[in-house]
């Protein structure tokens, strides 16, 4: 059955949850940590993935697209990481969703039918451009103008609102990431080590560097 927009930001609401942006920084304790070959297990709608697929290093990120930390640490740390490891071959980088709260997953939803190739450029534009679209309540036509610059369709964008396909498979990504650990954003497992909340490059860097180079 076809469900109605409407219907359909209520159901991510619910299927969704509530969890919270930021969190204590710092590594998680040893007893928290997740089995590094379960948590690399793709998810039920596949994995959006960047860089080497054999380098040495794997880091996967929970993110929440109404997240200000998550809107700095891709302002100030991405773009390091991205340059110096990513691009270089020595890190794959995964990139999974967490949303919090109905808005973030109606744009968590959109994300996943953006156009080829366009997947970390329409997340990172909804990171930067929350002053645009994120609130309480939401603002379809404000998070359609995100998606726009992506180059997609307003008749794509209101079909993939009521992809049950991918509301399905979000909820358990996030429920999976629950699992592991996952209680804030942004949560990064660096070859299953974890750092949340306030992220800096040179957290990230010592535990990419032993195994890296």
């Amino acid at each position: 059955m076809r469900l109605s927009r409407g219907a359909a930001i209520v159901l991510v609401s619910a299927a969704l949850g509530v969890s919270a942006c930021g969190g204590a920084a710092g590594p998680a304790t040893e007893a928290a940590m997740p089995l590094k070959d379960q948590i690399l297990e793709p998810g039920p709608l596949g994995e959006r993935e960047y860089g080497n697929p054999n380098a040495p290093v794997t880091i996967i990120e929970y993110v929440s697209l109404t997240c200000p930390h998550c809107r700095n640490y891709h302002a100030k740390v991405f773009p390091q990481v991205k340059r110096q490891y990513v691009d270089t071959g020595k890190v794959r980088y995964i990139i999974r969703e967490f949303p919090i709260g109905r808005t973030a997953g109606t744009a968590a939803i959109i994300t996943r039918c953006a156009p080829k190739g366009k997947h970390l450029y329409l997340t990172e534009a909804y990171l930067s451009r929350q002053r645009e679209w994120v609130s309480q309540e939401v603002r379809e036509d404000a998070i359609y103008s995100v998606a726009k610059s992506s180059g997609m369709s307003r008749a794509e964008f209101d079909k993939c609102l009521t992809n049950q396909g991918i509301i399905d498979g979000l909820a358990e990504v996030k429920q999976r990431g629950r699992k592991y650990g996952v209680i804030g954003t942004p949560s990064l497992f660096i070859n299953g080590q974890k750092l949340q909340g306030e992220v800096t490059f040179e957290e990230v860097k010592a535990l990419i560097q032993p195994q890296a180079s």
